[in-house]
């Protein structure tokens, strides 16, 4: 496990600095993180989740978090309907609706559990409209980013063994060719 802690760990901060380094954030955008622990350690999604692995991906976005004073959001697996665990004072600000689960690894993910166990006061919600997000080991978060996503390329495209996707949004572009933007 050392050897793909340390590949985990440098992977992530590759991809939290891509992430620091460009203008895709502003404070205050809430960012979705989908995450399958098992696909980091190079197993199937939903298979070999792992609260080591998620503590260390944990850290690592909070220090994203704090850079660029965003709020982060972590979506559960698909058994609780890929709910979402955010701060209280988020949901709140965002009046986002909460529901009454706790996520554990076998029902909402180790990373969605973790990431309850280790927030100042958390709160899942059922639906979001995050600003921008990370996908690590495609688990499928465009469903909870505003429309229009629009997929970024990092030069880190892994961690550990799973694929990682970003995307940002961006306002529609309404009125046709004699608008202007």
């Amino acid at each position: 496990m050392t050897n793909t802690r340390n590949k985990v760990e440098q992977d992530l901060e590759s991809l939290v600095n891509g992430w620091i380094s460009s203008d895709y954030l502003e404070a205050g955008d809430l960012f979705i993180i989908g995450c399958s622990t098992s696909e980091v350690a190079g197993k199937h999604i939903g298979t070999s989740g792992s609260e080591e692995i998620a503590a260390i991906l944990f850290r690592g976005l909070k220090k994203l978090a704090q850079q660029k004073q965003i709020q982060l959001a972590f979506q559960c697996c698909e058994h609780l309907n890929r709910a979402i665990v955010i701060e209280k004072e988020t949901a709140k600000a965002y009046a986002y609706d909460e529901v009454a689960v706790v996520p554990i690894p076998t029902a909402g993910g180790s990373m969605a559990s973790y990431a309850y166990k280790h927030m100042d006061n958390p709160v899942v919600v059922e639906h979001i409209r995050a600003d921008a997000g990370l996908d690590i080991g495609e688990t499928m978060i465009g469903m909870h980013l505003k429309p229009v996503a629009v997929p970024l390329r990092f030069d880190q495209r892994s961690i550990g063994e799973a694929r990682v996707n970003g995307a940002r949004t961006r306002p529609k572009l309404i009125g046709g060719e004699r608008a202007q933007y």
